[in-house]
């Protein structure tokens, strides 16, 4: 269930919320929504309620409950995309740019785990043609996963028979992450992350680097 959500200040208080802020407020409202009662069953009034806006007045931030659904996935996509791309262009080892980009992808799932949790349940809830650009993100996120372990196994730092399923396991163990994670629990975000940089190096059977020659 989503947290409490805090209501901003009415349009007409001297410190009411700029309308970006406006906007970003409705946003995460019907995030929290989304994950607590489905899209589906989530109405404009809903969103309007959790923010304190009554009808007509919300239409004019957001047309439609599609848009915000269509600009969170799409958000999500971008960031982890972006996240991926941090992490393998900060080294030129392929076995640090792997559990790097790893680290990132469960990182954002242990912290972002409502987001995590609608885009996963409610991509069929997307309608055309955003629906299709967050698939085209998505196999743009799990291609580059997919081509940086061939490279790794290209180069002989990887064994692994296929580099797709190799791929879609490291993505779904990430992904996973964000239906049990929570903060206190026994392990930190930190802990989590490098224990599946550890697992996904396994899982494509990385090379240990090679031990220094003793010295003569």
């Amino acid at each position: 269930m989503p947290e409490a959500y805090e209501r901003p200040h009415s349009p007409g208080d001297p410190g009411a919320a700029p309308p970006d802020d406006r906007r970003a407020a409705i946003r995460v409202a019907a995030l929290r929504l989304f994950a607590a009662q489905g899209y589906r069953a989530t109405t404009m009034a809903d969103i309007g309620a959790a923010v304190g806006i009554r009808g007509p007045s919300l239409y004019k931030h957001v047309a439609a409950k599609h848009e915000l659904l269509a600009e969170i996935m799409v958000a999500t996509m971008e960031r982890l995309i972006e996240g991926f791309r941090a992490a393998t262009t900060s080294t030129d080892d392929v076995r640090e740019q792997l559990r790097r980009a790893v680290e990132a992808h469960v990182r954002y799932h242990a912290h972002n785990r409502l987001e995590a949790f609608v885009g996963n349940r409610e991509i069929g809830s997307l309608e055309r043609p955003d629906q299709a650009r967050v698939l085209r993100r998505r196999g743009d996120y799990e291609g580059g996963f997919r081509r940086l372990i061939e490279r790794g196994a290209a180069s002989g730092d990887f064994a692994v028979r296929s580099a797709r399923l190799a791929s879609y396991s490291i993505l779904d163990m990430g992904i996973g992450v964000a239906t049990w994670f929570h903060e206190g629990g026994e392990f930190s975000a930190d802990q989590v992350a490098y224990q599946y940089g550890d697992l996904a190096l396994r899982m494509v059977g990385a090379v240990p680097p090679a031990a220094p020659s003793p010295a003569p």
